[in-house]
C-alpha cells in the first residue's frame, strides 16, 4: 500500500527531508526548515498516522523508511539529505540501512538506533482521559492533561494534535488507538544487513538523557562513518531551544 504523505516543500538547491517525531508533525522542525531554506530545497513530511497524513493500522520503521522511498519516488528524488528528530531519527537510520544509495548523508537529532524501554505512559493516560465527547475547550483539555503531564511545553506540544470537527466537537489530528498499539515498535531499534557507510553526524542535546555512551558501539556498528555534535545547554527539543545554532552545525556538516 502506497502512502501519499502530506508535506510541505520549500527552497531551492539541494533536497533535504526533515521528519519529526513521535505525536508531532512537520510544523515541529518549522523554524529549521525556514532556516535551511535559504540555501536547500526543504521537503518537510508529516509521517503515516500523524499530522495530516494518512491514518493505516500499522506502524513500524520499515513502513515509514518506505513511505519515504515512495514519497522520492513521487517527487523525482533519486538521493536526498535526510534528516530527523527523536522517532524520525529512527525512521532516517532505518531508511538509511534500508535505501543507503538514496542518503546523500544523515542528520540524526537526539536519539540513537537502540530499543528504549517505554516511557510515554503518563502521556498515554493522560491523552486517554480526555473525552472527546464531553470537551468543550481546549483550556479543559489542558487541565485534565495537567494531572497526569506537569510540564506545559509538552502539554502544549501534545495539543496540537487536537483540532476542531464543527463548532463545537473535538477530534485528534493523529491517530491515536494505532500509535499506542504499535508503540512497542516505534521503541524499537534499528537494523540492517550491512551497516551505512556514508556520512553521518548526530546532533544531542547537552542535557538529554536519550543518547548515552553505551549506546555508542550500537551506533558504530550500523553507522562507522558517524560523527557527534553535542548543543550544550540543550534537551531532548534542542531543534527548538536553539533553532539557529542547530541549523548552523547541520550546514557546517552538510558543506563539510
Amino acid at each position: 500500500m502506497v502512502l501519499k504523505l502530506h508535506h510541505k516543500i520549500q527552497g531551492k538547491g539541494e533536497p533535504i527531508i526533515l521528519v519529526h517525531g513521535l505525536f508531532g508533525s512537520l510544523e515541529n522542525l518549522g523554524m529549521i526548515a525556514r532556516l535551511l531554506a535559504q540555501h536547500y530545497e526543504v521537503h518537510s513530511l508529516d509521517m503515516r498516522n500523524h499530522g495530516r497524513s494518512p491514518h493505516v493500522p500499522m506502524m513500524n520503521y520499515q513502513l515509514m523508511a518506505n513511505d519515504i522511498a515512495h514519497y522520492m519516488d513521487e517527487k523525482g528524488l533519486a538521493k536526498a539529505v535526510l534528516l530527523g528528530h527523536s522517532m524520525g531519527g529512527k525512521t532516517v537510520m532505518q531508511f538509511a540501512l534500508m535505501y543507503p544509495e538514496r542518503v546523500e548523508r544523515l542528520v540524526v537529532a537526539d536519539i540513537a538506533p537502540v530499543e528504549y524501554p517505554p516511557h510515554h505512559s503518563e502521556i498515554f493516560e493522560g491523552l486517554r482521559n480526555l473525552d472527546l465527547d464531553v470537551l468543550t475547550s481546549r483550556q479543559q483539555a489542558d487541565e485534565v492533561l495537567s494531572r497526569f503531564v506537569p510540564e506545559i511545553a509538552i502539554r502544549s506540544f501534545l495539543l496540537k494534535n487536537l483540532v476542531k470537527a464543527g463548532a463545537d466537537r473535538f477530534v485528534w489530528r493523529m491517530n491515536l488507538p494505532v500509535i499506542m498499539q504499535c508503540y512497542n515498535e516505534i521503541m524499537r531499534g534499528q537494523q540492517g544487513d550491512k551497516p551505512f557507510t556514508g556520512k553521518v553526524l548526530f546532533v544531542i542535546g547537552g542535557h538529554s538523557g536519550y543518547v548515552q555512551k553505551s549506546h555508542q558501539p550500537q551506533v558504530l556498528a550500523l553507522f562507522p562513518a558517524a560523527s557527534v555534535r553535542v548543543i550544550p545547554e540543550t534537551g531532548h527539543w534542542l531543534h527548538a531551544e536553539k533553532p539557529e545554532l542547530f541549523a548552523k552545525v547541520v550546514e557546517r556538516f552538510l558543506a563539510a
